[in-house]
């Protein structure tokens, strides 16, 4: 595996660990590699309120930054309904659980059979 990707995986590996560390809940990944330009993964999770929604992307996006990923872009603060996390390679969707499924991104970016991957909690 090049160097290019090996650091794609372990940007993707750092994020699905502070989302566990954080209690994040329902946390999804689904690989985008091949089949979007947008990033090479897509991780969808639930804060239980809007406070840990915006906690949880806070310290996402410094944890990403300190280990040396580079600034991470935040929309959707202070509401913090829907925050979006943009890392990069690894684009993160938190949700409080309503909004999640109203728009249940899962469904919409599952491709032809794909089923998503699930998260460790």
């Amino acid at each position: 595996m090049a160097a290019a990707e090996m650091a794609k995986h372990e940007l993707h590996d750092l994020v699905l660990s502070q989302l566990d560390d954080d209690q994040a809940q329902e946390i999804v990944s689904i690989p985008l590699a091949g089949k979007s330009s947008v990033a090479d993964f897509m991780v969808i999770a639930s804060g239980r309120s809007s406070r840990q929604v915006a906690s949880i992307a806070q310290k996402l996006a410094e944890t990403v930054k300190h280990a040396g990923y580079g600034p991470v872009r935040l929309e959707g603060l202070p509401q913090a309904d829907w925050v979006l996390v943009d890392a990069g390679d690894v684009v993160i969707h938190l949700f409080r659980p309503e909004v999640r499924s109203f728009y249940n991104l899962e469904r919409m970016w599952s491709f032809e059979g794909g089923v998503p991957q699930q998260g460790r909690a």
